[in-house]
């Protein structure tokens, strides 16, 4: 994928034309990925530019603040330098401003298409716990089937908690185990024994199935939607 810097809109010469390019670009390498149904790590890619050139727009006497953690000191000291410029010189104000409306409203319906896409994905899966559940449901196994219908593909998950301004979030990393083929004797229940007698570190696991009949790119659209929607079906089904 054709990368866009961080700070691409505060790089070399401001001119609306050149920057429309260098934007139209990457939004078209974005776009031929949505087109495979493949949304990670595009559209987080996406969203991160949005919200970059928001900040900009709408704090720029809070950039330290606003800005995420992505950006190194370099690039605000940048971004620092070109609002004092941007303040000296009236013309450079009125273009970084088209700049960054044109390239809000692009980047805005380019989020709206992935968003849309993901919202289907999302749809498509269901979530089934696998026996019983433990009271501890902040580590355990997630078993990912899709409409190959061939195999299963099994993570271990581990649930994070994380505070961000003054809201907690949760967060979930998952790290792939093996892949069962999938048969008729080769049952979810005879899954979920089989991960109990071979890894002893998890000896009561919370295990749930993410399925969908339709067929998406496993690591680029499926894993990362599914992974949301089991943190969501954790938070709203406690043990």
């Amino acid at each position: 994928m054709k990368a866009l810097s961080d700070t691409w809109f505060a790089e070399g010469y401001i001119d609306f034309e050149l920057k429309k390019y260098t934007l139209l670009a990457y939004l078209k390498e974005i776009n031929r990925y949505f087109n495979s149904n493949m949304l990670y790590p595009q559209l987080g890619d996406v969203i991160f530019h949005y919200n970059n050139l928001r900040a900009f727009r709408d704090n720029k006497e809070y950039l330290q603040q606003q800005f995420p953690k992505r950006l190194t000191a370099v690039n605000l000291e940048r971004l620092q330098l070109l609002y004092e410029q941007m303040i000296e010189d009236n013309e450079l104000m009125e273009e970084l401003e088209s700049i960054m409306q044109y390239a809000l409203g692009k980047m805005d319906s380019t989020i709206r298409e992935g968003t849309e896409i993901y919202e289907f994905v999302e749809d498509q899966l269901s979530i089934t716990p696998v026996g019983l559940i433990p009271l501890d449901v902040h580590e355990g196994y997630m078993l990912l089937n899709d409409g190959h219908y061939s195999d299963t593909l099994v993570y271990q998950y581990r649930l994070t908690i994380f505070e961000r301004h003054d809201e907690k979030y949760r967060g979930i990393h998952t790290q792939y185990i093996s892949t069962y083929s999938r048969s008729l004797v080769q049952t979810d229940q005879r899954i979920k024994t089989d991960l109990i007698r071979h890894r002893k570190e998890l000896p009561n696991p919370a295990v749930y199935t993410v399925e969908t009949e339709l067929k998406f790119p496993v690591a680029e659209t499926l894993l990362p939607v599914a992974k949301r929607c089991l943190v969501k079906y954790i938070t709203v089904n406690p043990a």
